[in-house]
């Protein structure tokens, strides 16, 4: 049996939404990212998705989902959105605005409603890890999940190509 964790804002979001999803723990290690997570799970990097806090040259918040092993162009992402430009906000300020520890951000259950954009090719995986809330702890989802409870959610193409 998997060790207990205790609820996280995420989570008690998305059993107020009933989605089912499962627990999984690991190891956290600063500065580890998806590639570890991936490791310590046992899946490929592609289906551990990041959420990353992100701004637009106004400075308003919103969220990017990512594929673990890809990075994000933000020049794409702006051109699509219509913004000027975006950029990664920095820990304290990604912490203020989602209200989550940087390693342990969730798309769900933030303390500021922001728009999430998510890369549109994880929507076609048939399961994802995902952030719960906490650093060391990733819920597995359904990725259509994100589409029913993510009333904000849009999708869009922001890989950078490899």
């Amino acid at each position: 049996m998997a060790k207990h964790i205790s609820e996280t804002p995420a989570t008690q979001f998305l059993k107020k939404h009933g989605v089912v999803f499962s627990e999984h723990p690991y190891d956290y290690e600063d500065h580890g990212g998806t590639a570890v997570s991936a490791r310590e799970l046992g899946a490929p990097e592609h289906v551990v998705i990041k959420t990353l806090v992100m701004q637009d040259e106004g400075a308003k918040p919103l969220i990017v989902l990512m594929h673990g092993d890809r990075k994000v162009s933000t020049k794409n992402l702006a051109r699509q959105i219509g913004c000027k430009s975006i950029a990664p906000c920095t820990p304290e300020v990604a912490q203020r605005h989602s209200g989550y520890q940087v390693g342990g951000t969730s798309p769900f259950g933030t303390r500021k409603a922001m728009p999430v954009y998510v890369e549109e090719s994880i929507l076609a995986l048939d399961k994802i890890y995902i952030n719960g809330g906490r650093r060391g702890y990733l819920v597995a989802i359904a990725p259509a999940v994100l589409q029913a409870v993510l009333p904000a959610l849009q999708s869009v193409h922001c890989a950078l190509d490899e």
